[in-house]
């Protein structure tokens, strides 16, 4: 259950499991409802097949509950409007992101993590808590087995962005990238300083290859963000994604200077 963290993925699971059941319904008339088999009622029901949105709003359907595991999910877990990305970045066979202020999310050490979400002063401790722990429950997507081929690139300047007092996190955050970048699905390229100006300015995108080869893109602003699969919408992103690539340096390049900064420090 990568694309929700584990313990509410096993809560919703076990809310719909009750559910079918106080409404006397069978795993098979359920998916009918539903629009699943009733042996993909059972495997998601017994945790072997992951919970995904498409299963908790059939389940909502089925249930004639008007949206309230879909309205559950989006209060203990991720933002609702992120949802339709997680199953995407679960099944993708591909993950590709630009990323011009920020670590990309999937690589972020837990440090880095929560104090990127405590920049959010409107957040409890319990909340920032939550928030990392669901961000570095994504991360399995990268290191399980048939893991997809992951392509970042970060400008150089979101790994000189840091003050005396958060060098330590940051020089935490580049040695995790060198490390990751070591892993054979896992490329990690900088953006040099030097390219002053590039289309990647209007912001960061994502982009996730899935196993039926259509593409899907996401981007985040201040305000939340959005998931993106119209065709035209989405090969433009592509090509903007090409072109901040062939601006990048090689992987090489970009380990070398991942260290050099680090080096500049001391």
């Amino acid at each position: 259950m990568a694309d929700l963290p584990h313990s509410l993925a096993a809560f919703i699971v076990g809310e719909i499991r009750r559910a079918r059941g106080a409404a006397g319904m069978t795993q098979e008339a359920f998916g009918r409802g539903a629009g699943f088999s009733a042996s993909h009622v059972s495997a998601v029901e017994g945790e072997t097949r992951a919970l995904t949105m498409d299963f908790i709003k059939g389940a909502d359907r089925a249930l004639k509950n008007n949206g309230l595991f879909e309205r559950m999910v989006g209060k203990l877990g991720a933002p609702s409007w992120f949802l339709p990305w997680l199953d995407a970045e679960r099944t993708a066979t591909q993950l590709r992101c630009f990323q011009p202020s920020l670590v990309p999310g999937l690589l972020q050490t837990e440090s880095y993590a929560r104090a990127v979400i405590r920049c959010d002063d409107t957040l409890s401790e319990d909340e920032v808590d939550k928030r990392m722990a669901h961000r570095i429950d994504r991360q399995a997507v990268l290191t399980r087995a048939n893991a997809p081929q992951f392509i970042a690139v970060i400008a150089e300047s979101v790994l000189r962005r840091a003050g005396a007092d958060f060098r330590d996190i940051m020089a935490g955050q580049i040695k995790q990238l060198t490390t990751l970048a070591e892993r054979p699905n896992i490329s990690v390229h900088l953006l040099p300083d030097e390219v002053s100006m590039h289309v990647g300015l209007t912001g960061p995108f994502s982009l996730a290859r899935l196993p039926d080869h259509k593409w899907v893109a996401q981007m985040e602003n201040q305000l939340g963000g959005v998931v993106i699969d119209r065709d035209d919408d989405v090969d433009t992103l592509i090509s903007r994604w090409e072109t901040v690539r062939n601006e990048a340096l090689p992987r090489r390049q970009s380990l070398d200077l991942m260290k050099e900064v680090v080096t500049s420090w001391t």
